[in-house]
């Protein structure tokens, strides 16, 4: 499932809009990575170059100028593609994603360097090393030819931070696209709650998630499914998945499908045995307030740090309460002694990168909201296992609650509605298998 070519058209002819006279950018698509021996792993491509062409084929360059985008791609070929499968090629590229020209790879050097010849800047990737190399490559060749009357260009612009503001706003099939993916998430969230049991492996409960994903339509997920049980949900980035869950732990499940090249993220927390035990259910009621308060403050005009104070507020005043920490409300939150349990960011922007582009701040100040945006929400608790200045009744809890969330002038839209987050809902879906 994917947008309509002509809104990957109307990206380019708005990049050509903002762009200066006598530019040129160049995006690269990316290349086949291998997995092992002669086998390569699945191919997605990089998502600046998927925003402005919707062409998912490894190996491929565009080129914008003022006049005309123009792709480099790998031509038909049918005995390649006997092995590899089918390639749109020269012809199927100008057809059917609207370019103005397209050329085959083998001649991208000659028509690049002649494309640059006269342009005044180079707009790309900084980041892209093998791309930057291209183009330094492009630029001797046009600087030996002086004499000839070459003009190579002179300035090297970067591209990704102008690429990542136009990302960063979604348009309403953007938006529509996102709670398509959000709601596979919620369905598989929700199949896993209902499966889990005591003894069964983490990767088990995995296995749950992508069968879900797959046969909703999602291809892939997102990111690395995080699977955790018991302590390892103080892991922030566990993707193991492959312990064994035992009766009494909670498992932290954070994960989200890709569709259409656009991303879900959703954690939950839930017992193993469909039931939490007092200790676990106070601070998950603690990270939920948090996060409802938090949420409410996802509005037009804030500032993206506001949700995260809002959160870390909440948390740290139920910490104190709760006797894992000491003092006043604001020396814990002036001295940070709450990162002891809560170390992240209580957010971050989704799209097609499920840790999205867009600058967090504008002039060195964290920017507001505006509508079109999506971020996650997903404060946390994490009590280590080995943290022995607590009572041993917290020790190994790891809890997170995270939803998409969209501004809009009507105030906070939950994309990953439906899914169980009060203790009741949950104890009551586990029930229902």
């Amino acid at each position: 499932m994917n947008l309509p070519i002509v809104n990957f058209q109307a990206r380019r002819q708005l990049l050509q809009a903002k762009l200066p006279e006598g530019f040129v950018a160049i995006v690269r698509a990316g290349e086949l990575c291998t997995r092992n021996s002669d086998c390569d792993f699945e191919f997605r491509p990089n998502s600046h170059f998927f925003y402005l062409t919707g062409y998912a084929e490894p190996g491929a360059y565009v080129l914008i100028n003022k006049t005309q985008s123009i792709l480099f791609n790998l031509p038909k070929d049918p005995e390649k593609e006997q092995w590899d499968g089918f390639r749109h090629g020269v012809q199927g590229a100008v057809e059917n994603f609207a370019f103005d020209k397209a050329f085959p790879l083998e001649d991208m050097d000659e028509q690049i360097t002649k494309l640059l010849d006269g342009c005044q800047s180079v707009w790309f990737d900084f980041s892209d090393d093998v791309l930057q190399q291209q183009i330094v490559n492009w630029q001797q060749s046009l600087a030996k030819k002086i004499r000839q009357g070459a003009q190579a260009p002179a300035q090297f612009n970067q591209l990704a931070s102008l690429l990542g503001e136009m990302r960063l706003v979604k348009d309403a099939e953007e938006i529509d696209l996102m709670e398509k993916a959000a709601q596979i998430s919620v369905k598989a969230h929700q199949l896993a709650m209902q499966a889990v049991k005591p003894g069964m492996k983490e990767y088990e409960l995995e296995a749950e998630l992508n069968y879900c994903f797959m046969k909703s339509g999602s291809r892939t997920p997102a990111y690395n499914n995080i699977v955790a049980s018991g302590s390892s949900a103080c892991t922030l980035h566990y993707i193991e998945n492959n312990a064994e869950i035992h009766d009494g732990d909670l498992v932290l499940i954070d994960a989200g499908c890709e569709l259409g090249f656009y991303a879900s993220d959703i954690t939950r927390t839930f017992p193993a045995n469909g039931k939490f035990s007092e200790p676990q259910a106070a601070l998950y009621n603690l990270v939920l307030k948090a996060q409802k308060e938090a949420i409410d403050a996802v509005v037009v005009g804030a500032k993206y740090t506001d949700f995260h104070d809002v959160a870390v507020r909440v948390l740290s005043q139920g910490l104190i309460e709760l006797g894992l920490l000491q003092g006043e409300l604001e020396s814990v939150i002036e001295d940070k002694t709450y990162r002891d349990f809560y170390m992240h960011n209580t957010g971050h922007w989704i799209g097609m990168d499920v840790h999205d582009v867009g600058a967090y701040k504008i002039e060195a100040e964290s920017r507001p909201l505006v509508p079109g945006m999506v971020v996650t929400v997903e404060p946390g608790l994490y009590v280590s296992k080995d943290n022995m200045q607590v009572d041993e009744k917290w020790r190994g809890i790891g809890i997170r609650i995270e939803d998409d969330v969209l501004v809009s002038e009507s105030g906070p839209v939950i994309l990953t509605h439906g899914l169980a987050r009060d203790i009741e809902e949950i104890e009551a879906l586990m029930q229902k298998h």
